[in-house]
């Protein structure tokens, strides 16, 4: 069977001068090393199916499609800052845009950062971007590999030593095309010793009648006794693919909190990678996803402890609805000089109907005596008792279920400390389980696209 890369490869050795001349020389100066990995992966295979890591992803069919890429950099007709603003209540934001996979500005706040902080166009800050680019994310990775390759622009975050970002960052991941598009989007954060941020990142769909490819690595770089809380919010489509993989790199006495949220997709897979290298670690991951009809989401997270006396605690949540999949790899590695190791998994799992699957695989690996870990996994229905006792009290049944639900994913929502979002972030979920669309009651523009 021929492999869904050689397409790519072709259309890379077919435009070579002109992807590289619409970004820049760091950029420019990963693509080979990507392209010798997409050609083996081409030629061996890709990862199957139903293998370990990979319980409900099948690359092959999901890279097979004639996607459209904007290798020339095309200019997209949309108008975010007029036609998709969203007016979060209490939340004050420094707002972005990547459209499809170009990065837009529009917040003028954006010119007047702290010295020497950065928040723009990756393919427009050499200096930094030379620096770090590729220096997390794993390039035996075939999504990373193949990101590398045609990705020409994307966000960079940058915050120098002991400076705190004014407000949140929050970049609006927007998809729009008139034809089946697959973006091609990198995401690079850099904190120096001692910085703080707060990054909010939110996908949507524009066009609810396109088929897309959302192909995403994000890079994560935490310094010495840096603070950075990361939100990724995902609202797109039912004809919306995402193939997302995140890579974290903490150094010694870091505060990291990461939490993914899919609220409405069509089919999505969340990789997260986070590798502790520096004493005095403390990590949160957070995540859930809420999927009916026929979606899919697929999660694999990895914390790797490779140091003393660091911290973790994983929590993430699925509830699955009609004949919706779901499914959770999740691993913690203690390696042997990880001494005094405080770490925590849990996977909670609520199933709506009896055609709905979750696959559920929590895994210790441990190679030190000294260590304090523990790992686990439920999966089930609505507690009977639960709804019986809210029946009597003059609640109905679907009032009941829709208080239990939101109940059930309120510690995940409860971690978000940006101030306002976590409001936000209850009426969304309550509006997700009520079958509502995703679109923003505040909208100046009422774009009634999300489904």
């Amino acid at each position: 069977m021929k492999s869904a890369l050689n397409q790519y490869l072709e259309l890379y050795a077919d435009h070579k001068e002109l992807i590289d001349s619409h970004s820049s020389a760091a950029l420019n100066g990963r693509r080979e090393e990507a392209r010798r990995v997409v050609s083996r992966y081409a030629e061996e295979g890709l990862p199957a199916l139903g293998s370990e890591d990979y319980r409900l992803t099948d690359l092959q069919a999901l890279l097979e499609p004639d996607y459209g890429v904007n290798v020339a950099r095309v200019n997209i007709d949309a108008n975010p800052a007029a036609a998709f603003r969203c007016d979060v209540p209490n939340v004050s934001t420094d707002l972005c845009f990547l459209i499809n996979d170009s990065f837009a500005k529009t917040d003028a706040a954006l010119n007047d950062l702290p010295e020497g902080a950065y928040v723009g166009s990756l393919a427009k800050n050499d200096a930094i971007v030379g620096k770090y680019y590729g220096t997390v994310a794993d390039m035996q990775n075939p999504e990373v590999a193949l990101n590398t390759l045609l990705c020409q622009d994307g966000l960079l975050v940058y915050v120098p030593k002991n400076c705190k970002l004014r407000k949140p960052v929050q970049l609006v991941n927007l998809l729009s095309s008139g034809a089946p598009l697959m973006a091609v989007r990198r995401i690079l954060v850099v904190l120096e010793e001692g910085a703080e941020a707060q990054i909010l990142v939110c996908d949507h769909t524009q066009n609810d009648s396109v088929d897309f490819l959302s192909l995403q690595t994000v890079e994560i770089i935490v310094g010495r006794n840096a603070h950075l809380d990361y939100y990724d919010l995902e609202e797109s489509t039912p004809l919306t693919k995402r193939l997302s993989t995140l890579y974290v790199r903490q150094e010694a006495d870091s505060r990291l909190l990461v939490n993914g949220m899919t609220l409405y997709n069509g089919f999505t897979r969340n990789e997260y990678r986070l590798s502790l290298e520096g004493e005095g670690c403390e990590t949160h991951l957070y995540g859930m996803g809420i999927a009916d009809d026929d979606r899919r989401i697929d999660t694999l997270t990895l914390i790797d402890h490779k140091v003393p006396r660091c911290r973790s605690n994983e929590l993430y949540k699925y509830s699955a609805d009609d004949k919706a999949r779901c499914a959770f790899a999740g691993r913690i590695l203690v390696r042997p000089g990880a001494s005094a190791t405080d770490s925590y998994q849990s996977n909670r799992n609520l199933l709506g109907s009896g055609e709905a699957r979750i696959y559920s695989k929590p895994q210790l690996e441990i190679y030190n005596d000294d260590v304090k870990c523990s790992h686990g996994s439920a999966t089930g229905q609505l507690d009977a008792m639960q709804l019986f006792y809210m029946r009597t009290r003059g609640i109905d049944e679907d009032a009941a279920k829709l208080l239990l639900k939101q109940a059930f994913m309120a510690d995940i929502i409860d971690s978000v400390t940006m101030p306002g979002l976590q409001e936000r972030l209850h009426l969304l979920v309550e509006r997700r389980f009520t079958g509502d669309s995703a679109s923003c009651a505040s909208c100046p523009g009422r774009c009634n696209n999300l489904k």
